[in-house]
């Protein structure tokens, strides 16, 4: 518990921004230069060298070898947006479990809002949010790009796209590419963000959308990252029924999920995001055997499993040229 909030003062006083460009500074000119107290900062340095985020020296601190892509701000693998969403978000939540224990997470939740109701429930906790999801999202979406072989796509419809990590990523490895986030109204300025800071033009838009009472707009490739996860089995058949009627024939879905071992005695983190799910959201993590078996179900053929290098993995169903498919 100390080490994440030390994780996160450290990274909103500046302090990793500041090693990264005078690394091996003492406690004393890192407190000078960011104008905070010594006595303070040299008690959380501490907390972190011992937790092996730093490397001590004496007095003298440095990021430890790995860590830099995950505290820099300009790099596409910070994850310090995730640590402030557990932290301000996610943590408060966990004493709900044993409620749950006690009398299941249906009737313990009966009176609470819904989970995307709290999630956006003002600007700051929708942009938390967000940032949260692109620090997961973003770095690997440019290997599932790769993976998922879209150079014969045309139009990407990612559905509960946020602000836009993996719509980002394929725009910028297929040319020919156009893609739209299908997303609750309050995405929308979040998203033009990034698209005005990648320099995107009109190749990504927005569709506002709720996709339990509306249509998913039609593409040829409709992508749900680390969405199903956050759903049970009869209401992610659901949307996969939709994903089916919105896809083009000969076009495919992109489930991007973090994926349990068929026995499901790990990763450790899909077991401990899982039970973040139970906390968070209505879902839970699954297997590979189990998506492959949702996308049969709503009628997608030649299911296909593809892992990255990270938590986040691929799986592929397509529609058929002609026919149903089923």
């Amino acid at each position: 518990m100390y080490a994440t909030h030390a994780l996160r003062v450290a990274d909103g006083q500046g302090v990793f921004a500041h090693l990264i460009r005078h690394s091996g500074d003492s406690a004393g000119k890192i407190a000078a230069a960011l104008a905070v107290d010594e006595d303070t900062l040299e008690r959380l340095l501490l907390v972190l060298s011992s937790f092996g985020v730093l490397d001590a020296d004496g007095d003298r601190y440095a990021l430890a070898a790995g860590v830099r892509p995950y505290v820099d701000r300009e790099d596409p693998r910070y994850l310090m947006g995730f640590v402030d969403h557990l932290i301000s978000d996610t943590s408060e939540q966990f004493g709900r479990l044993s409620g749950y224990l006690r009398a299941g997470k249906a009737e313990s939740d009966r009176d609470t809002p819904a989970p995307f109701e709290a999630l956006y429930r003002d600007d700051e906790s929708v942009g938390r949010f967000l940032n949260a999801m692109w620090g997961l999202s973003h770095h690997v979406s440019h290997e599932l790009v790769a993976l998922a072989g879209l150079s014969d796509a045309r139009r990407l419809i990612d559905v509960g796209g946020a602000s836009g990590p993996f719509s980002v990523a394929a725009l910028h490895a297929c040319p020919q590419l156009r893609a739209t986030v299908f997303d609750l109204p309050q995405v929308r300025p979040h998203l033009a963000a990034r698209a005005a800071e990648h320099k995107l033009g009109d190749r990504l838009d927005f569709a506002a959308g709720d996709f339990f009472r509306d249509p998913l707009p039609a593409g040829d490739c409709l992508a749900f990252g680390y969405i199903l996860s956050d759903w049970d089995d009869e209401t992610c058949a659901t949307l996969l029924r939709k994903a089916y009627e919105a896809c083009l024939p000969g076009g495919r879905v992109l489930v991007m999920e973090r994926l349990f071992d068929e026995d499901r005695g790990g990763p450790l983190a899909t077991s401990v995001m899982n039970l973040s799910m139970h906390v968070e959201t209505r879902g839970r993590h699954r297997t590979a055997t189990e998506y492959l078996g949702l996308l049969r179900r709503a009628g997608f053929v030649d299911g296909t499993v593809r892992r990255s290098g990270g938590d986040k993995h691929l799986i592929i169903g397509r529609r058929a040229e002609s026919g149903s498919g089923r």
